[in-house]
């Protein structure tokens, strides 16, 4: 047994999980306060989690075991600098760049301020000089179209938070984002775009991450055909800190955007990474991102943890994952412009926490760690996999997130969108009965043999559980806040599993793959693999000849 498993507060939660017998209906019914006891407010934001399979004893137990695993103790030590991505043996930081306050927060006794509000400043300029058309193409065109290229979090984050703040654009700009290696999506993208007001971010922190660099080049190679060599320092910005490889590109130096080893890739939105968003809603809007963010910080820094809202959000998602068996967990936002916010959180979570060794380096045997993340947006989730949450035989905690009010307003659209949400998390809660069920049918005139066939199918076990998550509007500011807590809640969870959620190996071994075998397909050498891939290399050698 590992000693997480060996704990005291592990084994009365494994007693506790085995001896529950829970119906959320009858806890209700029971329980006419359960709804305001289990919900947290941040400013504008209510966070109701009163539709979860606990009690009060549940959470109780599963605060004391965050006790015991000195959560607190490891958010001062992230908040303080220290080093605690202990593999790469870097600070986790990026909690300094929404520091909007005017205190220091420093790594080994140098204060990182300086240098966020230097970039930050950097950043203004640029996008001021963007939007007042100060900065102009090689043949004196305004700039139009930015295209980021990038990978990971140097694209994810960048691009849910663009298309969520889709409302906030500025007129005359667009935002395209290319990150796959994949030729097609370059070609799909610049396709229709017009060079002379076209204008390239390239996001990567080494300038030699292959299929940001390759994609880079091609986007160089198809201005240069368009406007010549010239034209590059005009037409292209980084966001990097080798400033040797970013001018050999043909940028000017003065337009490199740094960021530093303290800012994990998932993490980076809140630093130059996220220029592509600065750009197109304006910095003004992008520091009410980061105010936003920091409210959450906050929050999670002084709120005792009994009502803090990423410590409850990772204890619930601990309880399901390590003792009700929840494999997955789905995260289900009501709101259009926040259709890439599941997507942005797989990364998040999963490249986090998806991990089986502990902080030491310990195989983890005998308990589980991070679920796999998915989602869409409601309504259209509602027609395809709720079915599956309704009454599939896996139980999969879920989140809905809606806007009490819509950028579209539009006749009953968002009242419509409302009640299904809400609809959607009752029934999944309260289910329905063969009774009900029986009853329901009788009402429709059904003979009692074809009521008798139907009722298996219409029995809804319930006790599914969800957080919904309400909010006034879709802002920067309650965008940033919501980013955050996600964050915060992915830290504590990795606390309580005592690993490390801030370094990303096992995205390693696929790359050395891939590059070696890259050289075996453009050339003759041949290197040993296993049966099925060298007749697969085969295959694509002739093919490709």
């Amino acid at each position: 047994m590992s000693s997480l498993t060996e704990t005291s507060e592990w084994q009365a939660l494994a007693q506790h999980a085995k001896h529950q017998n829970l119906s959320m209906r009858d806890e209700f019914a029971r329980d006419p306060g359960r709804a305001s006891r289990y919900s947290l407010t941040l400013d504008s934001i209510v966070f109701d989690y009163s539709k979860h399979l606990v009690t009060d004893e549940t959470m109780a137990l599963l605060h004391s075991l965050a006790r015991r695993l000195d959560v607190a103790g490891w958010r001062e030590r992230m908040f303080s600098g220290d080093a605690i991505n202990l593999s790469e043996e870097r600070a986790v930081y990026h909690v300094a760049l929404r520091n909007r306050s005017t205190r220091a927060m420093s790594i080994n006794g140098r204060d990182v301020m300086p240098d966020v509000r230097k970039v930050l400043a950097h950043m203004r300029e640029f996008c001021d000089d963007l939007s007042s058309g100060k900065w102009r193409g090689a043949t004196g065109r305004r700039i139009t179209d930015i295209v980021n290229i990038g990978i990971g979090g140097s694209d994810l984050g960048p691009l849910m938070v663009t298309e969520a703040l889709r409302p906030y654009w500025q007129p005359g700009l667009k935002v395209h984002f290319v990150s796959n290696v994949d030729g097609t999506h370059l070609a799909e993208t610049i396709g229709p775009l017009d060079p002379d007001s076209t204008l390239f971010i390239v996001a990567s922190k080494t300038f030699t991450t292959l299929e940001t660099l390759t994609n880079a080049l091609t986007a160089r190679q198809w201005l240069v055909e368009k406007l010549g060599e010239a034209a590059v320092a005009d037409h292209f910005v980084a966001l990097s800190t080798n400033q040797g490889a970013v001018q050999d590109f043909g940028i000017d130096g003065a337009n490199m955007f740094e960021f530093w080893d303290w800012v994990g890739g998932r993490y980076s939105l809140w630093s130059a990474i996220g220029l592509s968003i600065a750009a197109v809603i304006g910095m003004d809007r992008f520091e009410e991102l980061l105010a936003g963010a920091q409210a959450a910080d906050e929050h999670f820094c002084t709120a005792p943890l009994e009502a803090n809202i990423p410590v409850v959000m990772a204890l619930l998602g601990f309880w399901y994952r390590n003792f009700l068996g929840a494999s997955s967990h789905a995260i289900l936002p009501y709101d259009q412009y926040l259709s890439r916010f599941p997507a942005y959180f797989q990364q998040g979570d999963m490249e986090s926490n998806g991990k089986s060794v502990d902080r030491d380096g310990n195989p983890i045997v005998d308990y589980r760690t991070g679920p796999i993340v998915w989602g869409e947006p409601g309504t259209n989730g509602q027609h395809a996999f709720f079915q599956l949450l309704h009454q599939g035989t896996e139980l999969v905690p879920a989140d809905l997130l809606v806007p009490l009010h819509s950028h579209n307003e539009s006749g009953r659209h968002h009242s419509i969108l409302l009640a299904n949400c809400l609809a959607q998390g009752e029934a999944l809660m309260r289910g329905k009965t063969a009774l009900e069920a029986r009853s329901e049918l009788a009402d429709q005139g059904l003979t009692n043999e074809r009521i008798e066939s139907l009722v298996p199918h219409k029995v809804f076990p319930g006790n599914r559980p969800t957080s919904t998550f309400l909010f006034p509007r879709l802002t920067p500011s309650t965008l940033g806040t919501l980013i955050a807590l996600y964050e915060q809640k992915i830290f504590v969870q990795g606390v309580l599993w005592k690993i490390n959620s801030f370094d990303q190996w096992g995205v390693e071994l696929g790359k050395e793959l891939a590059g070696r075998i890259l050289e075996e397909l453009e050339g003759d050498k041949s290197s040993p693999h296993d049966s099925s891939t060298a007749a697969l290399i085969e295959i694509v050698r002739k093919a490709r000849k």
